[in-house]
């Protein structure tokens, strides 16, 4: 649970920041890491379905941003499948930003 709340926040600041201008852009992707450490550090740690479909889809979602989406793996299609059933910023998001998301974390 809570790597998918953490997912959701990286998420979030990346369909967020480009809508504001380059000086506040690194404000708000600071804000954003901010909010993504308080939800690590308050909501304990969970080794549900939602962390291993996560998990293991690192490596395919690092394939598919450096290959600028032209590989895409099998976890990482089951990975972008399952957070857009299970979160509603994840079904309007790209699925480069879900995987740079997903990258990042």
């Amino acid at each position: 649970m809570i790597r998918i709340t953490l997912v959701s926040a990286l998420l979030a600041c990346a369909i967020v920041a480009p809508a504001f201008a380059a000086s506040s852009a690194a404000g708000s992707a600071a804000s954003c890491v901010g909010s993504m450490a308080s939800s690590h550090t308050t909501s304990g740690g969970d080794n549900s379905q939602q962390n291993k479909v996560v998990l293991q889809a690192k490596d395919d979602a690092a394939s598919f941003v450096a290959s600028d989406g032209r590989i895409r793996g099998s976890r990482l299609e089951a990975a972008l499948h399952y957070l857009r059933e299970q979160n509603l910023q994840a079904r309007v998001a790209s699925d480069m930003q879900l995987a740079q998301a997903i990258t990042a974390y």
